[in-house]
């Protein structure tokens, strides 16, 4: 599978993944872009993210009071290379992985720190 037709299966990923949300919830995440990115650039992961790292939320999140200074809009970022190496090129796995990472993202947005995004099986 070339990195193209990874995108392409990681975007069909959460555009499925939307679906099978609430629907209540849906009209609200349709509205938070997903970028799909090969790897992240240095500039996105700074001094406090590794390399490695799966996925991103950027911005302020949901029904958060927005500062007159925010630069950023909300959104999620997928690193696809990184999601494709850390499945071990197993399709399957990538496909999974692509909705659990893009489900963990969203639970940043919706306020929810990495333990209580854990604790919803978001990890």
């Amino acid at each position: 599978m070339t990195p193209t037709e990874r995108v392409a299966l990681a975007e069909k990923t959460v555009t499925s993944t939307q679906r099978k949300l609430p629907p209540i919830l849906q009209s609200i995440v349709r509205e938070l872009p997903v970028v799909f990115h090969d790897w992240p650039s240095p500039e996105i992961l700074g001094s406090e993210f590794e390399p490695d790292i799966l996925g991103m939320f950027v911005g302020s999140p949901h029904d958060a009071q927005l500062d007159e200074t925010e630069q950023i809009s909300a959104h999620v970022l997928l690193f696809v290379e990184n999601i494709w190496d850390f499945v071990e090129e197993d399709r399957d796995i990538f496909i999974e992985e692509v909705r659990l990472t893009y489900l963990h993202e969203l639970g940043h947005y919706f306020g929810w720190d990495e333990d209580e995004v854990a604790a919803r099986g978001l990890d």
